[in-house]
């Protein structure tokens, strides 16, 4: 299964999932509204959210004449996905690692911090910075958009639900509901834990194809693959403190968990990773 059509039947079992929990906890009434709430919530963050997380890092914009080199490559890797010149930030962090934002390719954004300037060759920073322009031009902030709605969606309704169990026990337990509330606020905790996983698996497929996109684009699999293996290195070696909302937006994740906690993973493993990228050469 390709990791195109695995996203997309994600985003349709999120949908399933708030139409399934959505009946069940709050009817269509309930639904519509959770819908609605969840989707004026993330429109800011659709808009905006490449402003925040450029100013939550810090990120300053460059210009080709203060960084030629990395401008250039960016520069030749727009042309080559035919798509707008994103704006180049670098991050003031000696954490390596990089990141593309923007709601779409109009409005991208790349940022790479000091760090991956100063451990990577010229090669591997071109693969990272080919990876960063697949998210651009596959779109995955949109998509991520999305499935943060729905996700979102899920989370209003059970807290509606909750609240509903909650201020009508008394009377429901006098007529015998009992059954129906605990079964109810089991609703509201498993749905949201499903919805989390499903987001989590959607950022993770995104991550393949990101791979896949940018290893095209740079011409050379390699490369992308011995930066991520250096990458890996460099943010055991030197964490960064970053937001865990943001952890999805960067090449390899700054936080680290593994055993159940891999499940609400952001990223695939590293391993997996680069061992699909070097496959790509014998294709």
């Amino acid at each position: 299964m390709t990791n195109q059509v695995k996203t997309v039947l994600l985003l349709g079992a999120l949908t399933a999932l708030i139409i399934f929990f959505g009946k069940a906890l709050g009817g269509t009434r309930g639904m519509q509204i959770a819908l609605i709430l969840a989707a004026a919530m993330n429109f800011f963050s659709y808009w905006y959210s490449d402003k925040i997380v450029l100013r939550m890092y810090n990120a300053q914009e460059v210009t080709p004449q203060e960084m030629p080199e990395l401008y250039g490559m960016v520069a030749e890797l727009a042309r080559e996905a035919q798509a707008p010149m994103p704006r180049v930030y670098i991050i003031p962090q000696e954490t390596p690692n990089a990141f593309a934002t923007g709601r779409n390719p109009e409005n991208a954004a790349v940022a790479v911090t000091q760090g991956i300037l100063r451990l990577l060759t010229p090669t591997e920073l071109k693969g990272v910075l080919a990876h960063e322009m697949g998210h651009v031009i596959n779109r995955d902030i949109l998509i991520q958009s999305i499935a943060a709605t729905l996700g979102g969606a899920i989370i209003v309704l059970a807290d509606m639900a909750r609240f509903a169990a909650i201020f009508g026990m008394g009377r429901q337990d006098e007529e015998g509901g009992g059954g129906n509330i605990l079964t109810t606020l089991l609703f509201t905790i498993l749905a949201p834990i499903a919805a989390m996983v499903i987001q989590m698996a959607i950022s993770r497929s995104r991550e393949y194809i990101a791979d896949e996109t940018g290893a095209r684009l740079c011409g050379n699999p390699e490369s992308l693959a011995s930066a991520l293996e250096k990458l890996a290195y460099g943010n055991q070696r030197i964490p960064m403190q970053a937001n865990p909302a943001t952890e999805n937006m960067f090449i390899v994740s700054p936080l680290t968990g593994g055993g159940l906690m891999s499940l609400f993973s952001t990223h695939p493993p590293i391993e997996e990773r680069i061992a699909r990228l070097r496959a790509m050469r014998y294709r």
